[in-house]
């Protein structure tokens, strides 16, 4: 018998009548990494929810080490050895790293005076112990959000935790963060411990992952070792269709300009850029990360300024020296972040599709409650956000419906440019499926979208034309017919001229 440090088996869990998870089994073996694939909605963060002592299941069991537990809270599941880093980072920023790690379970003194030196010191031996560089008295605002991951990972097994889950740890880390991530996560493993790993990078989990776990409409679909599977098949398991069909292009662009880039120019951030976009295409910019592609988009939304160039909209010159007049001009730009930049986090899904659009939403200086409403509830139909009600806090929404938020509030305004920076990122395959097909219908419909991407499937499959930026500079504007991950990557790292032989 193959032996697991935990299994869960028949869990079920429902809300307010809605089944959320329908007879779920998941194993874990011993110093294991396991992935757990699902798209929006799947179950993927309810089930963890129940393992960390979050939810209490309506049936089902769970065996640690082959004994059945009683997982009633967050508590129960630390003294199982169960930790959980979700996705948001939730330490104290103004607190040292090693008061972050002791956070309510101080050492004391004989005397019962809070142990300082002990915190500093077992909270440092505990960094060491994974070859961090990272000094335990240092305020944890000071950390890199990569550092700040390491740090939870570090508080979570200094419970002396035998099972960390981790909730999408490499959405806001660059790739030489993720190799270190990955650096210690081989050296956890190597200890020991298991690790549930949630994540929808695929490239990612063929890096890192043993076996791979797929729960589709909290139901299981299916478990297989890491080695043995790709890509096609992991997607068809979580949204029954295959990679290519994933991607959805059927418009032709227009011979139409919609906008000109001639020139623009900011000192030490790019240079001399040049590009058309047309009526109905869909232009990429590709390129490694820190090229100057986002800061090129932030320029001529008027967000950042530019020393020199010239843009045009409709053949037309025009000024645009902040995002007030790129809205003014029809010009609308999802930013990379939606978080920081995309969202009012606290205010509700209505607040934030109205946010862009509530000058012609008013009459008279008020608001015209009405006609929020039906614009809020079209948008919302339009893009398929699934939300309680409009009155719902964004910020409980997941990553995809979020960002089809942020889609909507720009589509509010009826721009003739649509610029989106990352528009896929940290969302699952069904979430991004549903914007390459809205991506096609604007396009289709006649609008002029720039798509910044790092994923060069996406760039690919959905680009009509791209623009290869290298440090702050276009090397390469390829026609689709020109299109290929080695083409891109030939002049986003090399940047010679495409002409050269």
């Amino acid at each position: 018998m193959e032996k697991f440090v935990m299994e869960m088996h028949q869990i079920e869990k429902q809300f307010s009548g809605v089944k959320a998870l329908i007879n779920i089994d998941f194993s874990l073996k011993p110093g294991e990494i396991h992935a757990l694939l699902g798209g929006n909605g799947a179950g993927k963060s309810t089930l963890i929810k129940v393992l960390g002592g979050i939810y209490k299941p309506d049936a089902g069991q769970i065996l640690i080490n082959g004994k059945l537990v009683n997982i009633q809270s967050v508590q129960d599941a630390q003294k199982q050895g169960i930790g959980i880093i979700h996705q948001e980072i939730v330490l104290v920023p103004y607190l040292s790293v090693a008061e972050n790690i002791f956070l309510g379970r101080e050492p004391v003194t004989k005397l019962g005076i809070k142990d300082t030196k002990k915190i500093y010191r077992e909270a440092q031996a505990m960094i060491d112990k994974l070859g961090i560089d990272i000094n335990a008295k240092q305020l944890v605002e000071e950390l890199s959000i990569a550092k700040q991951q390491i740090v939870e990972i570090v508080k979570a097994i200094s419970f002396d935790v035998k099972i960390l889950v981790m909730d999408e740890p490499t959405s806001s880390l660059e790739e030489n963060e993720v190799v270190t991530l990955f650096s210690i996560m081989r050296n956890l493993k190597e200890q020991g411990v298991s690790i549930i790993y949630i994540s929808h990078k695929m490239e990612e989990i063929f890096r890192i992952a043993d076996r791979i776990t797929v729960i589709r409409d909290g139901t299981y679909v299916g478990t297989c070792e890491a080695a043995g599977a790709n890509v096609d098949d992991l997607i068809n398991m979580m949204v029954g269709k295959s990679f290519e069909r994933l991607f959805i292009r059927t418009s032709v662009p227009t011979d139409d300009e919609v906008l000109r880039i001639e020139n623009i120019s900011k000192n030490g951030v790019f240079k001399n850029i040049n590009f058309t976009l047309h009526r109905g295409e869909v232009l990429g910019f590709a390129g490694l990360v820190g090229a100057g592609r986002s800061e090129i988009m932030s320029a001529i939304f008027g967000a950042d300024k530019y020393d020199s160039g010239q843009i045009y909209l409709e053949k037309r010159p025009v000024k645009i020296k902040s995002p007030g007049q790129a809205i003014a001009n029809g010009i609308a730009m999802v930013p990379e972040n939606r978080k920081k930049q995309g969202l009012i986090l606290i205010n509700t899904v209505g607040f934030n599709i109205t946010l862009a659009n509530i000058k012609s939403l008013c009459r008279h200086s008020v608001i015209d409650k009405n006609r929020c409403k039906e614009l809020i509830k079209r948008y919302i139909k339009t893009l398929n956000v699934k939300t309680s009600s409009p009155n719902q806090i964004i910020q409980n929404l997941s990553g995809g419906n979020q960002q089809k938020a942020v889609l909507a509030k720009w589509l509010a305004i009826n721009p003739k440019v649509l610029i989106l920076d990352e528009p896929t990122r940290g969302i699952d395959i069904g979430a991004k499926q549903e914007i390459y097909s809205l991506i096609d219908k604007l396009s289709a419909e006649g609008m002029g979208i720039i798509m910044i991407s790092s994923e060069l499937p996406e760039i690919i499959n959905m680009c009509d034309n791209v623009c290869v930026v290298r440090e702050g500079n276009i090397t390469a504007q390829l026609s689709k017919t020109e299109l290929s991950q080695s083409n891109i990557m030939k002049y986003a790292t090399k940047g010679e001229d495409k002409d050269e032989n």
